[in-house]
C-alpha cells in the first residue's frame, strides 16, 4: 500500500516536473503580451516639427474648416425656407408675425447659420482628428473612429429628442397656459432663438457618455468612482436641466434632467462593459 508520505513526494515530485514546462509557456505568453502593450503604445508616425510648424498646421486645418462652414452656410441660406417651414412644426397652429423691418432676414441668416455649422461639423472633427493623429499611439488612434461615430450619433440623437419631445412639451405648456387669457402670435425672432438654443443645447447635453467613456479608457475614474456620486449626479441633472432649457416650465426641465440622468448611467454601463 502506498503510504500518505509516498503521495505528497509524488505530488511534489510532478509538480516540480510540471512547473519547468509551464514557465517556458508562461513566460512566452507574457512576453508577447508585452510587446503587444509596446505596439499598442507606439506612436507609428512620430515626426519632429516645430512650433511654428504646428502653428501653421493648426492655421490651415482652421482656414479649411471654415471654408466648410462657409459653403455649408452658404446652401442652407438658399433653401432656407424648408428648413423654417420644419422647425415651426412644433408650433402647432401657433402664428407668427415679423415685429421689425428685416426680422425674418436676420432669422433666416441665424437659422442658416445653425443648420450650416452642423452639416460642416463632420469636416470640422475630421480636420481635428488630422491635427492630432501623429501625437497619437496606435490605441488611442482606435479609439478615434468610435468616439467620433459615437459623438455624432448622440448629437443627432439629441436634436431629435429635442424636436420630438422638448420643444413640443415646452410650447403646449406656454400655449395652455395662457390659451383663454391673450392669443397666440409669437415673435418669430424670438420663437427661433428659443427653439435653435434648446435644440443645440440638447445636442451638447448628449455628449455626456462619450465623455464618461473617455474619462474611463484613460483611467482617470472607474465605473464604480463614477457610480458613487450618484447623489451628485441626481442634483446635477436637476441643475443642468433648469439651466440648459431657456424656457421654465418644469415639464421641459425635468425632459431634459431625466434624460441627462438616462445618458450618464448610461455611459457608467459602457465603461463597467470595457472593464474600466
Amino acid at each position: 500500500m502506498t503510504s500518505p508520505s509516498d503521495l505528497e513526494t509524488s505530488e511534489q515530485n510532478f509538480d516540480n516536473n510540471l512547473e519547468p514546462s509551464i514557465m517556458p509557456i508562461a513566460e512566452g505568453f507574457m512576453g508577447s503580451r508585452n510587446l503587444e502593450n509596446e505596439f499598442l503604445d507606439e506612436l507609428p508616425d512620430e515626426v519632429e516639427m516645430s512650433l511654428f510648424e504646428h502653428l501653421e498646421e493648426l492655421r490651415w486645418r482652421i482656414f479649411y474648416s471654415l471654408i466648410a462652414v462657409v459653403i455649408c452656410i452658404v446652401g442652407c441660406f438658399l433653401y432656407v425656407r424648408p428648413i423654417v417651414k420644419l422647425l415651426e412644426v412644433p408650433a402647432g397652429p401657433v402664428k407668427f408675425l415679423q415685429l421689425a423691418p428685416g426680422e425674418y432676414f436676420f432669422v433666416s441668416i441665424e437659422v442658416a447659420g445653425y443648420s450650416g455649422l452642423l452639416l460642416a461639423s463632420p469636416f470640422i472633427f475630421y480636420q481635428i482628428a488630422l491635427f492630432v493623429l501623429p501625437g497619437l499611439t496606435r490605441k488611442e488612434r482606435g479609439l478615434l473612429g468610435p468616439v467620433f461615430f459615437g459623438s455624432s450619433f448622440l448629437f443627432l440623437g439629441g436634436l431629435v429628442f429635442s424636436y420630438i419631445a422638448l420643444i413640443p412639451a415646452a410650447l403646449n405648456f406656454f400655449v395652455t397656459y395662457g390659451a383663454d387669457v391673450v392669443e397666440q402670435l409669437w415673435s418669430i425672432d424670438k420663437y427661433f432663438k428659443f427653439v435653435l438654443l434648446l435644440m443645440f443645447c440638447t445636442g451638447l447635453a448628449f455628449q455626456i457618455p462619450i465623455f464618461l467613456v473617455l474619462l474611463g479608457v484613460f483611467g482617470i475614474f472607474s465605473s464604480k468612482q463614477m457610480l458613487s456620486v450618484w447623489r451628485y449626479v441626481i442634483l446635477g441633472a436637476a441643475v443642468l436641466g433648469a439651466v440648459l432649457t431657456p424656457s421654465t416650465d418644469p415639464l421641459t426641465q425635468s425632459l431634459l434632467g431625466g434624460a441627462v440622468l438616462a445618458l450618464y448611467f448610461g455611459g457608467v454601463g459602457l465603461v463597467k462593459l470595457l472593464g474600466r
